[in-house]
């Protein structure tokens, strides 16, 4: 058995496994605060925490909440895109997935927490899409959608290395 098949056997469910992968292998997810907020099949939802050192301050804005850049939503985007796919693969750990292509509409100004939910729209032989929300908390308390994305990922199967 290798080390990585003891750590999975460590966890008792998927949300727990990705978190600490983020945590201790993904230092710049870590460095977001990326936190695993849900995982089922076909769907999954990652959040980062708001925080100034991932802000834009607008010129003139005065007392205004500053704006969470938006490569922070493209870095959920993508990463939650390319992790969903795992969740309908047979062996979801054997694959290695990259990023072929990567759309991002920007919807409005992040002001808050990011949440990004990813739901699978076709797993293939090689090649995997995903379509993904970004909603943000606003500083009164709503939740609006900040962002959407598409992903296609190229899936690097075990038998096929």
């Amino acid at each position: 058995m290798t080390d990585f098949q003891d750590v999975i056997e460590e966890f008792d469910d998927l949300e727990s496994l990705l978190q600490y992968f983020i945590d201790e292998h993904q230092e710049f997810l870590s460095w977001l605060g990326t936190t695993v907020e849900n995982v089922e099949t076909g769907t999954m939802t990652l959040a980062a925490p708001y925080d100034d050192k991932l802000t834009n301050t607008r010129p003139g804005s005065g007392d205004e909440r500053a704006d969470i850049h938006g490569g922070v939503a493209a870095t959920l985007i993508d990463t939650v895109g390319g992790l969903v796919l795992r969740t309908k693969l047979d062996d979801p750990f054997g694959a290695r997935i990259a990023t072929i292509n990567l759309n991002v509409n920007y919807l409005r100004p992040a002001t808050g927490d990011l949440s990004a939910t990813a739901d699978v729209i076709r797993v293939g032989r090689s090649v995997g899409v995903s379509e993904i929300t970004v909603e943000s908390t606003t500083p009164d308390g709503q939740t609006r959608e900040v962002a959407t994305g598409q992903g296609a990922y190229r899936i690097f199967r075990p038998e096929d290395r």
